[in-house]
């Protein structure tokens, strides 16, 4: 068995006096989706900021490759950072609709200072193909794009990086249902092609059983046993 890409144990959020998350514990193994699975408000969303350590846990640990993430400075996470993107439940939330897209896939490139006026347009217009976009479609903004393509360019955005995990936060759920077979699609092939771990938050069983490969249930910030 390899190591887990991804160990979470005992997360502990609260807000005020609240638990949002209470002791919850998981792994994921590269290359597998895990599934957190559970009704709205249950925790699936504040385990996954707490993941990403956009939210820092009030307990436990976050292990990603092997490292303690909750015992790290926001400079010594900024190097991690890219290695865990997340996607997004709102496709047009998550992109600015001032930018064109292919702005919005080149940035993570010129942040982490991999951006050539020589290699850095080719790079974008290969993320859109990647992901079933012709690359002219770097030319619009989010506003022009439907809400399956504007999804298709946030998972651009978030391969720019060059990730080993991506955390997907109910992505598939804002879409049409003639779109979200396409798009789960797409994340099934980039499993298969790149050996991308996926945490998956969703509501939707139905969606959870055809698309992960093990599901953590939640209900009211805990792990549901059986």
């Amino acid at each position: 068995m390899s190591a887990p890409l991804l160990d979470a144990r005992n997360l502990v959020v609260r807000y005020g006096t609240v638990t949002a998350v209470d002791h919850v514990s998981f792994s994921l193994a590269p290359g597998e989706t895990l599934a957190l699975n559970g009704p709205s408000g249950c925790g699936k969303s504040s385990t996954a900021l707490t993941v990403l350590q956009l939210r820092r846990p009030d307990a436990g640990e976050v292990h990603f490759e092997g490292r303690e993430l909750t015992t790290l400075s926001e400079r010594e996470l900024r190097p991690l950072r890219p290695r865990m993107q997340p996607v997004f439940q709102d496709p047009y939330g998550s992109l600015s609709p001032r930018h064109r897209i292919r702005d919005a896939v080149a940035e993570p490139l010129k942040v982490q200072g991999r951006w050539t006026a020589t290699d850095g347009p080719a790079r974008v217009a290969e993320l859109l193909d990647r992901v079933g976009l012709d690359p002219s479609y770097g030319n619009r903004r989010p506003h022009e794009l439907s809400g399956g393509e504007c999804q298709r360019a946030g998972i651009a955005r978030a391969l720019a990086s060059d990730p080993r995990l991506l955390v997907l936060d109910e992505p598939v759920s804002a879409l049409d249902p003639s779109i979200r077979a396409g798009v789960l699609n797409l994340l099934a092939d980039l499993q298969d092609e790149l050996g991308l771990g996926y945490l998956f938050i969703c509501h939707d069983r139905a969606v959870v059983r055809h698309f992960a490969d093990r599901v953590v249930e939640m209900r009211d910030g805990r792990v549901s046993r059986p």
